[in-house]
């Protein structure tokens, strides 16, 4: 503020500097007039981020100030460009009548708009939520809340660092909230895509958390939400609900519940995994998405559910039956579909609307809506009972139709309702005596001024007499200088224009006060009846709530049928069993892209952790490998979605962990290289397997040296092979034939290659899966494909040869034989008495009782035996 100083405070930048002193780090939009307007720094940036024009506003003689400013009704327009430019803008309104003001006009900030707080349509995307993230980060445990102030979703969990980062990831939450000393560790961890919004330690209390979410439920506890243990998560979500407060939201009972994402109901899906499978972004531009496949839903609520539903796949059996069945209903009754479909595209954004009413922001058009909304509401609450599946006659018992609002609306708002009251009709005829009898003066007054108008030409023979209107002195006669002649005594002239003159009289005097006065009535009568009718629409917030979010899952379901019918998918078989099944699997998103007359070839693929734990799979660069293991996640995560998938038969057993280390990239902005990203990847990985684990893994060690890649590769492998608690299931692609050896002395690694058919110099890709490895990579004809000059791919083929003959595998696998068998003898032979002694002191240790400051003391208590050695 300091480069401010030369400015002369006026009256009017006096009261600017006080409001902006408040609102530091935001964009001040302050209304002076018609006008919102921006000074000093805030102009500057303003009129860049707008393309609007900077001037200076002067303040005396040797003073200016920075100045940029746009229309008021222009807001819509600009606002959003504020907030995506990554601002936080403050509207500064005024809040008295310039009118009745004796001095300067009362201002005062009405709303921050912030990139995670809006309800104004033009800043949201209509088929993604807008969450506000509030992250309590501590050192072990950390607390997250996320809200959506548009739709009153509030969602609260707990979890470890890559629990959160996980949940960041799938939410894509556009503003955070933290402590303001951990800002510096949340980049860190986090990384610097995320909007930061910082607050003191006071606000991160749990007892400033239970005062406020106590307070804003209107509960005594919070255990009805069943959230009472999550000591850090409630710390997070106080946080959130007092930043709704601080930017100026303070009706917000919309928001009535808080919910808890349970991290053993949904598949663990790591930041790396919904980046590597492209489920909802591209990798590169122009790129295609599992979401831009299975998503045809007709309401933007079903949208952003099903964006909700490809990153939390399910893990309930019972869960994921209960979708696929009603999927399975509405795949054999198109009929049905078809209904529903027509009325979740007439029923619009019930969620977002309902919220409008709860925030007292709605327009009587978008309340009309609200009315048709309600009306297919009723028609899928028939459709859905009219079934013959008792799932659906669940959902349709839960459906409530408001039909007291809707007869409400019905009856009061006017069919045509204008987009704010004042600029049309909001209210039928009938519903106010005292309105009907307003609107008849005004009507009636402007047929008089007409009669008047042609009882004048009469008497005074000015055939071109006009009668109009202007702020200044009201209702006015225009005479033409042709015939001002003709004008009567009577006529008092008000204005003389270049061809003409505008006279008043009594007569016009009297009846513009009786018109005027009645318009003003109408319109504070109309705002008191249409506030009643918002007010009334209130109560039914919760109701309606609980209808979008059955429809939004209804919508899903109903999308997966269309798309299951139209692409060919078939149901899954989910089981409590530990094996993958796939018969005829295809690529979801590949297949819908291909070129015409092109045909997906569809590939088996069976795992399980008794025979087939772990694949290696070899085969030429271009085969088909990436897309074959893509094809398979995707096809687990669709199955665990409810959704039926692209292949003939599929059985699963249900998975709790997805993994993937697909693709290789550069994290340069960090400091970290391809094979940084690589290994950051596969440790995060082989430190989280379980039983149930699927892994996906491609070309694992490409990053460095052949040597240091493949032994990596190799251990990785055996790693998951020889794992003592879990039996992972995994699919490893790799160039490094000499993996393929593994499966002499692993019995659950099986080999497999995709086919190529070699015609003389050339190679045709057969994209099929079939038993045994791969002993060529086919890396020059991919080169000769490409385009690569014939002296280069010579020379290569010469050099390949050379390499071939003196670097044989054969050695290496006779030595990697070796050194399994001496290491499975060495750590059996326990001759060593000191090494007797631990192992039967583990074996006497009862684990189900041991408390972890117990298991602590024992591995110190061993420590020292060694140590002593």
């Amino acid at each position: 503020m300091t480069k401010e100083k030369k400015y002369v405070e006026t009256p009017l930048m006096k009261q600017y500097y006080g409001i902006k002193a408040k609102y530091p780090d935001a964009l001040l939009l302050f209304r002076v007039g018609d006008f919102y307007e921006t000074f000093g720094e805030d102009a500057i940036k303003t009129a860049q981020i707008l393309g609007i024009v900077l001037t200076k506003r002067r303040n005396g003689a040797a003073s200016f100030v920075e100045l940029a400013g746009f229309p008021h009704h222009s807001l819509d327009t600009y606002l959003p460009k504020m907030v995506r430019a990554g601002y936080r803008v403050a509207i500064c309104d005024q809040l008295e009548d310039p009118k009745l003001a004796k001095k300067i006009v009362k201002r005062g900030v009405t709303e921050l708009v912030t990139p995670g707080v809006s309800m104004n349509d033009n800043v949201l995307e209509q088929k993604e939520n807008n969450f506000l993230a509030a992250l309590h980060l501590t050192s072990s445990i950390s607390g997250l809340a996320l809200l959506d102030i548009s739709t009153g979703e509030f969602f609260v969990a707990e979890g470890n660092r890559e629990y959160i980062d996980k949940l960041l990831q799938s939410f894509m939450p556009s503003e955070v909230v933290l402590q303001r000393q951990h800002r510096g560790k949340f980049i860190e961890h986090f990384g610097d895509k995320f909007y930061l919004t910082v607050f003191d330690d006071w606000v991160f209390t749990e007892e400033f958390a239970h005062d406020i979410l106590l307070k804003h439920f209107k509960t005594n506890s919070l255990k009805g939400f069943g959230v009472e243990e999550m000591h850090q998560g409630i710390v997070a979500a106080g946080a959130a609900i007092h930043y709704l407060y601080e930017t100026h939201h303070d009706n917000i009972d919309h928001i009535s519940k808080i919910s808890r994402i349970n991290k053993g109901k949904h598949v663990w899906l790591d930041k790396f995994t919904i980046r590597n499978l492209e489920l909802i972004y591209p990798l590169t531009p122009g790129g295609h998405t599992l979401l831009s496949v299975i998503d045809r839903t007709d309401s933007p609520m079903g949208a952003r559910m099903m964006r909700r539903w490809i990153t939390l796949p399910l893990m309930d059996k019972s869960a994921i039956e209960e979708r696929l069945s009603i999927v399975s209903f509405l795949f054999d009754n198109p009929e049905v579909r078809e209904s529903l479909q027509q009325e979740f595209k007439k029923v619009g954004d019930l969620e977002r609307i309902v919220s409008k009413v709860a925030t007292y922001r709605i327009s009587p058009r978008e309340l009309g809506q609200l009315g048709r909304a309600l009306q297919s509401v009723a028609a899928i609450k028939t459709i859905s009972a009219s079934s013959k599946l008792e799932a659906l006659h669940s959902v349709a018992e839960q459906v409530n139709p408001c039909t007291l609002l809707w007869e409400k609306l019905n009856t009061t708002l006017a069919e045509e309702a204008p987009i704010s009251v004042g600029k049309g009709q909001a209210i039928k005829p009938g519903i106010s005596d005292e309105l009907d009898d307003l609107r008849s003066i005004v009507f009636s007054g402007k047929d008089y001024l007409k009669q008047i108008k042609e009882r004048e030409q009469q008497r005074t023979g000015i055939s071109s007499l006009k009668i109009g209107y202007n702020n200044v002195f009201g209702y006015f006669l225009e005479v033409t200088n042709v015939h001002k002649e003709k004008v009567p005594a009577e006529w008092h002239r008000k204005q003389t224009l270049t061809n003409a003159e505008r006279y008043i009289t009594e007569e016009l005097k009297e009846y513009e006060q009786k018109i005027l006065g009645a318009e003003e009535k109408i319109l504070s009568l109309e705002q008191k009846l249409f506030d009643e009718l918002v007010h009334f629409a209130a109560g039914f917030v919760k109701p309606i709530q609980l209808d979008a979010s059955l429809i939004a899952s209804l919508d899903c379901l109903n999308s997966f049928a269309n798309i299951s019918e139209e692409n060919n998918y078939h149901k899954p078989v989910l089981t409590e069993g530990f094996s993958i099944d796939i018969k005829d699997g295809r690529h979801p998103v590949i297949e819908k892209n291909m070129a015409p007359g092109d045909h997906y070839v569809a590939n088996a693929v069976f795992l399980d952790n008794k025979k087939q734990q772990i694949i290696i799979l070899t085969g030429p660069n271009m085969s088909g490998k990436s897309a074959l293991l893509r094809q398979t996640a995707q096809i687990v995560l669709m199955a665990q979605m409810g959704c039926f998938v692209p292949a003939t038969s599929v059985t699963i057993g249900v998975i709790d962990r997805l993994f993937t280390r697909v693709g290789a990239s550069d994290n340069l902005t960090s400091g970290e290289s391809t094979f940084m990203v690589e290994m950051n990847e596969t440790a995060s990985i082989l430190n989280n397997i379980s039983n149930r684990s699927l892994i996906l893994l491609d070309e694992i060690g490409r990053g460095t040296s052949t040597y240091d890649g493949i032994s990596i590769a190799w251990s990785i492998a055996e790693f998951l092979h020889e794992h003592p608690a879990f039996r992972a299931k995994v699919l490893f692609a790799t160039h490094y034939h000499e993996l393929n050896e593994m499966a002499e002395t692993m019995t659950r690694i099986k080999n497999y290659h995709i086919a190529v058919k070699e015609v003389g110099k050339k190679v045709i890709f057969l994209r099929k899966l079939k038993r045994g490895g791969s002993e060529h990579s086919f890396g020059i004809h991919v080169a000769e494909m490409a385009g690569m000059p014939r002296k280069v791919l010579e020379r290569s083929r010469q050099l390949l040869k050379v390499l071939e003959q003196s670097h044989s595998s054969k050695e290496l696998t006779e030595k990697v034989k070796a050194e399994a068998e001496n290491y499975q003898l060495s750590f059996i032979q326990l001759d060593d008495p000191l090494l007797q002694q631990i192992k039967e002191d583990i074996l006497s240790t009862d684990i189900d009782t041991l408390t972890p400051v117990e298991a602590l003391l024992k591995l110190n208590e061993i420590k020292r035996l060694l140590i002593g050695k």
